[in-house]
């Protein structure tokens, strides 16, 4: 086994990852939008009898100049067909051969949902797994809405017929960062924490137009709600979204993840990760993403 550290080519890191329908977190994009002072991220490339078999990213940052902790989120990406026993010696492998200097802590998130699965026998389990909604965009655009629960259905149909209109963004225009605004004020009203807002502005700034997808619906040409969803590779994942109380009457948000599902299809997504779900905190939030139809996952959690 040879695992090779920060050395493997953009390039084939996208080109590999958009084969695999990976994950946000293990995008090459996502490492080079984590800008927070003292963070690093690593990359490594697992090879097996001289055949690359495993992509892992890591975001590392170093707490009080003493505990450096690294996290590697819904990885490693497996790139063939690797024994559970295999996995768990490259674990072992990227756990101790990763370049950064002790003490530290490693937390492995896998893209996993068996907490128990046999490639994490060398680990030790210290978090439950957080759940959400993924949606298949393989399907067609029939059989996506006859998925769609018939509550949300008719909401859907409802804002169809209501007169709002959608519009895309350009990433580089000046009304991204009006929407990261009324994200913010949505956070600070909410008192509700996820990514930073300056993440997503790195994302775009990184990926360009091919990065994202934002949608905006307009009542009477005033903006009453929007939806960001970022792009890696041939997978999307929901990121954020707002509305005012027109938007919420007139069902914007139905709309606009309708628009979204058809304009990501068009560019050849297969898979749409529509993020967290918890019907214990976030009911409302939660039943909006459940009610599509999707498939709710709950992945294994974090191991050290």
């Amino acid at each position: 086994m040879n695992v090779i550290w920060n050395q493997t080519p953009r390039e084939q890191w996208d080109a590999t990852h958009a084969t695999q329908c990976a994950v946000m977190q293990q995008h090459w994009i996502y490492g080079a939008s984590m800008r927070l002072p003292g963070m690093q991220i690593h990359r490594a490339e697992v090879r097996l009898d001289g055949q690359t078999v495993a992509l892992a990213q890591f975001v590392c940052r170093r707490y009080a100049y003493l505990l450096g902790v690294a996290l590697c989120t819904r990885g490693p990406i497996w790139l063939s067909e690797v024994s559970d026993r295999d996995k768990a010696r490259i674990l072992r492998a990227l756990k101790q051969s990763l370049p950064m200097a002790w003490p530290r802590i490693i937390l492995f998130s896998p893209d996993l949902t068996d907490p128990k699965h046999p490639s994490m026998a060398s680990l030790t389990r210290v978090l439950t797994g957080y759940s959400t909604v993924m949606l298949d965009l393989s399907q067609s655009l029939t059989a996506l809405r006859a998925g769609l629960h018939p509550y949300w259905r008719n909401r859907l149909s409802a804002a169809e017929r209501s007169g709002l209109k959608l519009a895309e963004l350009a990433h580089d225009s000046p009304e991204p960062p009006r929407v990261l605004a009324e994200e913010n004020r949505q956070r600070e009203r909410r008192r509700f924490y996820a990514l930073p807002l300056g993440f997503i502005a790195h994302y775009l700034e990184e990926g360009g137009a091919a990065s994202a997808l934002i949608l905006q619906a307009h009542w009477q040409s005033r903006p009453v709600a929007a939806m960001l969803f970022l792009i890696h590779g041939s997978s999307a994942t929901y990121q954020l979204g707002w509305t005012n109380p027109q938007g919420r009457a007139l069902n914007a948000h139905n709309l606009i993840l309708w628009g979204a599902i058809e304009r990501l299809q068009q560019r050849g997504i297969l898979k749409l990760d529509l993020g967290g779900v918890n019907t214990h905190d976030l009911p409302g939030i939660s039943r909006f993403k459940i009610n599509t139809g999707g498939e709710v996952i709950t992945y294994a959690g974090g191991y050290v």
